[in-house]
């Protein structure tokens, strides 16, 4: 699956009803060929920035948790990839471009909504003119896209 393939398949998947954090975990976890149900199910907190709270923004965290899968260590003893904490600054700071434009990286600056608040989220999935969903659903692109040119990158290193 090629970086822009994410981007669409992203995008898709956020669409069909997946949170931001778990659209970019499955994701990866396709690019990966991976499959980690549980771990998508354990993702869904972090929609609606961290418990609904407005927060740093699920596509992230469900970006990170994939570097993790594909580099971290799965037990004590081990080691994390040496250029793990390379390629996770990486994708911060190009998730921080990718945000530039709404104000920040939490969810509450991209979707601009109360998600405790039925009405707001009501008008948010209705994607009518007041909706930011649009907006969501490029961040959830390019988020995919840039996590699949780094996972691209880190095979090459490897």
């Amino acid at each position: 699956m090629t970086p822009e393939e994410m981007n669409s398949r992203a995008q898709q998947l956020y669409e069909q009803g997946f949170h931001c954090s778990q659209a970019i975990f499955s994701t990866g976890c396709e690019k990966l060929g991976r499959n980690s149900h549980e771990v998508i199910a354990a993702l869904a907190p972090f929609g609606g920035g961290m418990g609904s709270t407005g927060h740093v923004c699920g596509s992230l965290s469900g970006a990170l948790a994939v570097l993790g899968l594909a580099m971290g260590k799965e037990k004590p003893s081990e080691k994390d990839h040496r250029l793990m904490w390379k390629y996770a600054y990486k994708l911060v700071k190009r998730f921080e471009t990718i945000t530039q434009g709404y104000g920040g990286i939490d969810c509450k600056d991209i979707a601009r909504i109360d998600w405790r608040d039925r009405k707001q989220v009501k008008i948010y999935y209705s994607n009518g003119p007041d909706s930011r969903k649009k907006d969501c659903l490029k961040v959830i692109g390019a988020t995919a896209q840039a996590l699949g040119e780094i996972l691209e990158e880190a095979s090459a290193a490897s």
